[in-house]
């Protein structure tokens, strides 16, 4: 009888101690859920107060100017004057040209290192291009105006304005004396921060390919290039795509690496050889001598319009990535 009490005893004791470790469970749990759930609405209260407080600054630019604060390329500070065409012109320009100089160039880097670079060369040259992700975009800037621009100015500019002097449409585009600094100038820079980006993602994309189904390609005869072409590229298409709006991301707001060779210019060029100026570099340059309650106006409604573009632009690609995985059947 005295066995069977104490084996009742121990019974309840462990289905105390079980219970006390369940409603531990259970309570962790309950942290952790309201833990991150506030740290998401975190998120949101902070993304919420970001477009308030540009919304509020940029108000008195906005009612005085209107929608005409978009296409003006007045910019006078003494007449209160503003307008943002020059800079949207030039940053969606750069980062156009960047995306075009660097994603041909981040996809093949790619496909080197993953199909036919050495295994003993794939790390070290791996290593290198995302060391060019480390490297301060200021340091970018100083390089590009000391360094890039003079190189360009003596010898690639004078090249294309003379080479396309009696193409129709192609001398506008490359016209006017080689200043050396300009649009074309910042895109080429540009092109050179974000190319570890898609060459680093791309190589990720590339290498979750199944090697059997390059194998069973190779197996019938295709080349390295046909695998690629009818392969590997269907397969990571989303992967892809979804590396150069990252790149392109980050293209639309760099500051300083741009600010330092495109010249600054509050003028549209036809010629991307000529100066420009961006939404960010215009920022930085001049809101430091914002003296007046419209021209901080003016500077902070650059920074709305910054904002919505790159709204537009990740919302824009995420729609892209939803209709490819539509189109893929995923």
């Amino acid at each position: 009888m005295t066995q069977a009490v104490l084996s009742d005893h121990i019974a309840a004791a462990h289905g105390d101690a079980r219970a006390r470790a369940l409603k531990g469970f259970k309570l962790g749990d309950v942290a952790f859920h309201v833990l991150t759930k506030s740290s998401a609405i975190a998120v949101l209260l902070l993304l919420g107060g970001v477009i308030v407080s540009l919304v509020h600054g940029s108000a008195p630019a906005l009612g005085e100017f209107g929608f005409g604060f978009l296409t003006s390329q007045a910019w006078n500070p003494v007449t209160e004057k503003f307008g943002a065409g020059p800079a949207i012109y030039g940053t969606l320009v750069i980062s156009f040209l960047a995306l075009l100089i660097a994603a041909p160039m981040g996809f093949g880097i790619a496909v080197f290192l993953t199909e036919l670079c050495p295994h003993v060369l794939r790390r070290p040259i791996g290593v290198a291009i995302e060391l060019l992700a480390g490297i301060p975009s200021i340091i970018y800037g100083i390089w590009g105006m000391f360094v890039l621009a003079p190189v360009l100015q003596t010898t690639l500019q004078p090249w294309l304005i003379n080479g396309f002097a009696d193409i129709p449409v192609l001398n506008d585009l490359f016209a006017g004396p080689p200043y050396g600094i300009g649009i074309f100038t910042a895109s080429i820079i540009l092109a050179i921060m974000i190319l570890p980006l898609i060459a680093s993602i791309s190589r990720d994309v590339f290498e979750t390919v199944p090697p059997v189904l390059k194998e069973a390609a190779y197996g019938i005869g295709c080349t390295k290039w046909e695998v690629m072409r009818s392969i590997v590229a269907p397969y990571t298409g989303v992967g892809l795509v979804g590396g150069v709006m990252l790149a392109l991301g980050r293209a639309l707001g760099e500051t300083m690496a741009v600010t330092f060779v495109i010249g600054n210019a509050h003028k549209i060029h036809a010629s991307i050889l000529g100066p420009g100026t961006t939404i960010s570099a215009t920022i930085a340059n001049e809101f430091t001598e914002a003296d007046g309650a419209m021209y901080t106006s003016s500077l902070i409604a650059l920074g709305l319009v910054l904002f919505v573009i790159t709204f537009f632009v990740l919302a824009a690609s995420r729609l892209l990535l939803a209709r490819i995985k539509r189109q893929e059947g995923r």
